[in-house]
């Protein structure tokens, strides 16, 4: 992936601006007041140019451009902002309510899905990404996953790769702390406490491990994708003229299998498969 915005201190800093006025969760009210602030959004559009403006004038172009009610313009705003190859949680999270609001609902599920990678803890982020998924036309059941699988995936989705491989070097630490313990202590109490705490260091540093693992193939890899036509036929081969197997809407998210000269062999929650044009779909 490209390399972290250079400016995250300022993003961190103005993301509220723009987060207070995010869609309204659960039926609730926008907090936006658009009318006092129009004109005044207005003439502040009217000096940016997205190819020479810093990434923190687009920034805050963007956030009175939303408070303004014009979501158009700000996710104009935002996207000039990754053409830039500067990217995090806030600035896709911002540019997933912007496209929302302006009846992409595609390109919404696409950032909010790209936020949540960055920043999987975030309740704001996974709520409006749900929020965002019941609007979506396709009701797709998903298979039913062992419960332990599940689990652990839940349990995964809680932090970041960074923030799981500190932590299994910590338990590393301690395991290796707790082995010296064993190893060089002269009371039995002592000797026991060793072992059994690099025992349990030791199982924890492993799973903390295979979390970190896990999450970062899920980053590398980046086999899920989002549809974003308005409807999408999936055909039984890749060739346009092959049978339709069945429709997909915008929004709709597919796992992709083996690609071949512009197309994609994608899989659906239910299990159901088939073969879509790669132009029609984008990589979370």
């Amino acid at each position: 992936m490209k390399i972290y915005i250079t400016i995250a201190a300022a993003l961190f800093t103005l993301a509220s601006a723009a987060q207070e006025a995010a869609m309204p969760a659960a039926g609730g009210q926008d907090s936006t007041q658009a009318a006092p602030l129009a004109a005044q959004a207005a003439g502040a559009q009217a000096e940016i140019d997205p190819a020479t403006a810093s990434a923190e004038e687009l920034w805050q172009a963007g956030n009175t451009a939303y408070s303004a009610g014009d979501y158009t313009r700000a996710a104009e705003l935002y996207t000039a902002i990754t053409d830039k190859g500067l990217y995090s949680a806030p600035l896709y999270y911002n540019l997933a309510n912007a496209l929302f609001k302006s009846g992409e609902t595609g390109g919404a599920i696409l950032y909010y899905n790209r936020a949540l990678h960055l920043s999987p803890g975030d309740e704001d982020i996974r709520h409006n990404l749900e929020y965002a998924e019941r609007s979506t036309k396709d009701k797709i059941e998903e298979i039913p996953e062992f419960f332990l699988v599940s689990w652990a995936k839940k349990v995964r989705s809680t932090m970041s790769c960074t923030a799981w491989t500190v932590i299994s070097l910590l338990l590393f630490a301690a395991t290796l702390a707790s082995c010296l313990v064993y190893l060089l202590s002269q009371r039995i109490a002592m000797r026991k406490a060793g072992f059994y705490g690099m025992a349990a260091a030791l199982l924890l540093c492993i799973a903390t491990t295979l979390m970190a693992w896990s999450e970062r193939n899920m980053l590398v890899e980046r086999n899920e994708a989002v549809v974003m036509s308005s409807s999408l036929s999936v055909k039984s081969s890749p060739d346009k003229s092959a049978t339709d197997l069945f429709v997909l809407h915008e929004g709709t998210v597919v796992t992709i299998g083996s690609t071949v000269d512009g197309w994609a062999e994608v899989r659906i929650a239910d299990g159901n498969k088939g073969w879509v044009e790669t132009e029609r779909i984008e990589r979370i």
